[in-house]
Order: C-alpha cells, then sequence, then structure tokens
C-alpha cells in the first residue's frame, strides 16, 4: 500500500515538476503521517477532518513539534488529500497553528568577521564567504556550480533555489579573491574545471558537499570561539540582509537578492538593523540628562 501511495505522489510531483527539495519535504511528512494511521488501524485511502486533527494533536503534545513545523506537515497532509486522494478538504476543520513572531539573530559585524577570519581551509572559508558576501541559503551555496561564479560581471547564479526560482546576486571581490585561492589549490589540477560541476563537490566529486559540512563547518567555528550558541549557518543570511539595509541598499532590492517572493518577508529585517534606531534618544535621557 505504501509503495502504491508512493508512486501516486511521484507521479503528481512529476507532472507539477516539483523541486527535490520540496519533494522530500513533502514525501517525508505524507509518509509519516501514513504510519501513524497504521498504527491507529486507519484507513490510509479514507482520511476523515478527525484523523487529520488527531495527528496534529499527537505532534503538537506528544512530539512537541513548533507551530511552523506542524504547519508543514498539514500542508503535506492537504496535498496528499486533495492531489492524491482526490478528496475535499474541510478546511474550517483543520485550521493552522498561530506562528510565534521570532526575530532572527544577527550578532555584531565584529563577530561575523572573527569567525570568518579564524577559518583556515580554503574550501570551508570559500563558501561561508559566499553566504555571507551574497546572502545564500545554506542549501543554495551546496548546489553552486563553477559556471555560476561570474567575475566579468560579479554576479553569482543561483539556480533551482527555494520555489523551483533562479535568479543573481551579487558576489564580493573578498569572496572571489577567496575562491580564486580555492580553485588554484583544490581544482586547478583536476579534471573537475568545467562550468557544469560543483563548485564545492563532496567525498564523491559526482555529488555537491553536504549542507550538514556546511552547518556543522559553522558550529564548531563558533564554539572553538565561544559566540552567541543561536548562531548558525542561516545566521549569515540574516547578517548580508541585515547589514546591507544598514549600508543603505533598499529593501526591494535586497528582496531580489535574496529571493523573497514576498517583500513582507524582506522587511522582517527593518527590526534588526541597529541604524533603525540610531539618534533615536530614550525619554528618560531627555527628561534626565546626560550623566556627568
Amino acid at each position: 500500500m505504501i509503495n502504491h501511495i508512493s508512486n501516486e505522489i511521484e507521479r503528481y510531483f512529476e507532472l507539477k515538476d516539483t523541486p527535490e527539495s520540496s519533494r522530500e519535504s513533502y514525501r517525508r511528512r505524507v509518509l509519516a503521517f501514513l504510519k501513524f494511521l497504521q498504527a491507529q488501524n486507519k484507513d490510509s485511502e479514507n482520511i476523515t477532518s478527525r484523523d487529520v486533527q488527531d495527528y496534529i494533536l499527537y505532534l503538537k503534545q506528544e512530539k512537541s513539534l513548533a507551530p511552523g513545523t506542524i504547519n508543514n506537515y498539514i500542508s503535506s497532509i492537504r496535498f496528499y488529500c486533495i492531489h492524491v486522494l482526490g478528496q475535499d478538504w474541510e478546511r474550517n476543520k483543520i485550521p493552522r497553528m498561530k506562528r510565534k513572531t521570532k526575530l532572527p539573530i544577527v550578532p555584531p559585524r565584529e563577530d561575523i568577521m572573527v569567525m570568518l577570519s579564524a577559518i583556515k581551509n580554503l574550501k570551508h572559508k570559500s563558501f561561508l564567504l559566499l553566504m555571507y558576501g551574497s546572502g545564500l541559503r545554506v542549501s543554495e551555496v551546496a548546489k553552486l556550480r563553477i559556471g555560476d561564479i561570474c567575475s566579468k560581471t560579479m554576479r553569482v547564479r543561483v539556480e533551482d533555489a527555494k520555489h523551483g526560482t533562479t535568479r543573481y546576486t551579487i558576489l564580493s571581490k573578498a569572496a572571489l579573491t577567496t575562491l580564486r585561492d580555492y580553485f588554484r589549490v583544490f581544482l586547478a589540477g583536476t579534471n573537475h574545471r568545467s562550468p557544469e560541476d560543483w563548485l564545492f563537490p563532496g567525498q564523491d566529486v559526482q555529488n555537491h558537499i553536504n549542507v550538514k559540512t556546511i552547518k556543522n563547518t559553522i558550529i564548531k567555528v563558533r564554539d572553538r570561539l565561544g559566540l552567541d550558541s543561536r548562531i548558525s549557518a542561516h545566521t549569515l543570511r540574516h547578517c548580508f540582509a541585515t547589514h546591507a539595509l544598514e549600508n543603505g541598499v533598499k529593501p526591494a532590492v535586497i528582496q531580489q537578492l535574496l529571493g523573497h517572493r514576498n517583500a513582507s518577508t524582506t522587511a522582517v529585517y527593518l527590526h534588526l538593523t541597529s541604524k533603525s534606531m540610531m539618534g533615536i534618544e530614550s525619554p528618560l535621557d531627555a527628561y534626565i540628562g546626560d550623566p556627568e
């Protein structure tokens, strides 16, 4: 039964040409839901709103998942019910959970530069400089090909990004200098030089570097330097946006560089920039005056 369902899911993905990253997420969550139904001895091809409600409560109360993660499960189950089973979806009986607004962590620029300077491995330094200097997601920098870097136009091509889009973002001069050193040391003497080859190959050069390798790199250097434990690889992307705003780049331009579909997503960074609060005097200081 599971194999039949998996085949139907893959068939729909192929018809829609869904990006692989989205396929993996939907596939994993649908199969987790179906295993839950099997454990409850319930029919996986005749799903009721009550079944979905029970699963949501299970994810919330027993698995202690965050509202945003549970909403992702709801989206996957909704996809399965509508597009695979052809069932109606009773939206009023299956509400999405309210998400708490959490602002991302943006450490001081000095901390970012300390981290980047502390990395001696040219490969690691190259992909982290690209993430901070170009605002790339972890998955995006992992899937870069050699031909995606253009030193003539100082642009980085980001193909098949989130939502199946392709965009261009800026290329940092500092990142380019380190990339050239990396290319000369690691790739120049090999057959791995075609524009279609991975910029950062994994242990098997036919595959790109694993995203976990990139994430673990920033965690190791962060912990070694005793910096904020909330800093992650994705923090570099947040810092790119916030620091670009502080440098006077318009939000609409940053939205294009980051590949955000909605301006409201980019607008979050307006709350993070220290420049937005510069020059504002506290009412306490205005009343008391400067301390002597």
